[in-house]
């Protein structure tokens, strides 16, 4: 018989969608196959049960934006204090002297916290490729696996450097000939399709700033041709406005759509300082949008406008950004500070734990395009994170959903993916984390000591 689990009387379950699966659900060859109404039990027989009365359960976070390599440079003293273009400025040379085996460590380093976290899917925006650094995405895909988790690779670029006015050194940035031969290699041996795909890669020019027209003009053109998604950094600072007007004579968005990236494979990084008809230009587009609240307000970047975004129809989703600028990976406490970060601006009212919750889950998993993840649904992929409320923390907390983000909590219980437990215990199978900090730190030091 194939084996069928029951998730039992979960002490509170947000399935992302309002359906009715108080009673818990059933887990069968990887996927949602029966939700369970409170008092009820199964239709169908089960051969194994999960009693999850102590836990908290949500469909497994998605994580929309991020940078791996950025765990060997948090909190470096010298870009404490500054803004976006000053800080990146400073860290390029630092991040110019990556080496696969720092990537690996990297990777493995940000997917085992966001794992930890409750997150099953994240989208890493890698775009640094110096000479010894051609196989970057090769070496994420292996750990992607190692994990046990999904992700979105997106294969960066930077083609705009010093000598031709952009922010990245010279040494960072590569031909478009190779960038482009690069991504169809990628696509062909790496990119799958359809439910439960576990690798998607997407094409990811960096920035305004770093690359040419061209690129991305060349970049969509291949997405559409091999039905990839896009992803870019827009509309995050004053500064970008500014040099998108000066070198371009368009505002970002108008940028955008002169380079052909208007359309609903485009999924966007941080998406801060738009007008109100570019709110409504974006939701008509079906553009995404990563808020990552975390990285707006430590490099003091400006607040996303997320609800006036998503009441226009644009799908929002969450990313923890680079952990260089964030200095965490950790998707329960992103949306923790989405919700603080949107009630500056829109108030108690409209920013509700759900909303933000239902970033973090659904709403992401849009953004990304696919439609397989992100809910507890019947179909849907049995990726789910479970979290306890026994410590401290929680103690005369009533709401259960609410008490997860208002009471800070920061570490799943269990987290399964594709019906497969990746964390026990708080514990990820098959890891030796400690050897992992261990050498993560090592190489940390090595980096920026050069």
């Amino acid at each position: 018989m194939t084996a069928r689990t029951w998730v039992t009387n979960p002490l509170a379950i947000f399935t992302a969608n309002n359906d009715d699966a108080a009673g818990g659900l059933v887990v069968e060859g990887g996927e949602i196959v029966e939700l369970v109404a409170a008092g009820q039990t199964p239709r169908e027989p089960w051969t194994t049960v999960f009693d999850a009365s102590d836990h908290v359960v949500l469909p497994g976070l998605v994580n929309t934006h991020h940078h791996f390599y950025q765990t060997l440079t948090r909190a470096w003293a010298p870009v404490v204090n500054v803004p976006l273009f000053p800080w990146l400025i400073n860290l390029y040379p630092v991040w110019a002297r990556l080496t696969p085996r720092y990537l690996e460590l990297a990777t493995k380093a940000a997917l085992a916290e966001l794992l930890l976290s409750g997150c099953t899917t994240a989208a890493d925006h890698h775009y640094l490729f110096p000479a010894g650094m051609e196989d970057s995405i090769d070496v994420q895909v292996q750990v992607v696996r190692e994990l046990g988790m999904r992700a979105m690779l997106t294969r960066g670029s930077m083609t705009l450097g010093e000598d031709d006015g952009g922010l990245p050194p010279q040494r960072t940035v590569q031909a478009p000939e190779v960038i482009l031969a690069d991504s169809e290699r990628l696509i062909g041996r790496y990119h799958e399709r359809g439910p439960g795909a576990q690798i998607q890669i997407a094409l990811a020019p960096c920035s305004p700033f770093s690359v040419t027209p061209e690129i991305m003009k060349d970049s969509a053109a291949l997405a559409v041709q091999h039905d990839v998604r896009l992803h870019t950094h827009l509309a995050e600072t004053i500064d970008e406005e500014d040099f998108c007007l000066e070198r371009f004579g368009l505002r970002p968005l108008d940028y955008l759509e002169s380079v052909d990236w208007l359309a609903p494979r485009t999924w966007l990084g941080h998406g801060i300082h738009f007008s109100d008809a570019e709110v409504t230009q974006l939701g008509a587009a079906g553009v995404g949008v990563a808020h990552c609240p975390s990285s707006n307000m430590r490099l003091a970047s400006g607040i996303c406008r997320a609800i006036e975004l998503e009441d226009a129809g644009v799908n929002v989703g969450l990313g923890v950004d680079g952990s260089a600028s964030n200095d965490g990976s950790n998707m329960i406490l992103e949306a923790k500070q989405a919700l603080y970060l949107q009630r500056l601006r829109y108030g108690a009212e409209l920013a509700r734990p759900e909303r933000a919750l239902g970033w973090a889950t659904r709403g992401s998993a849009r953004a990304l395009g696919r439609s397989d993840i992100g809910e507890i649904a019947v179909g849907k992929q049995a990726d789910l994170a479970f979290f306890k409320l026994d410590e401290l923390r929680f103690s005369g907390s009533h709401d259960p959903l609410s008490a997860l983000l208002l009471c800070g909590a920061d570490r799943a219980d269990r987290v399964m993916v594709g019906g497969q437990w990746r964390v026990v215990d708080g514990q990820i199978e098959g890891l030796d984390l400690q050897e992992l900090i261990t050498d993560h730190s090592k190489a940390a030091r090595e980096l920026v000591a050069g």
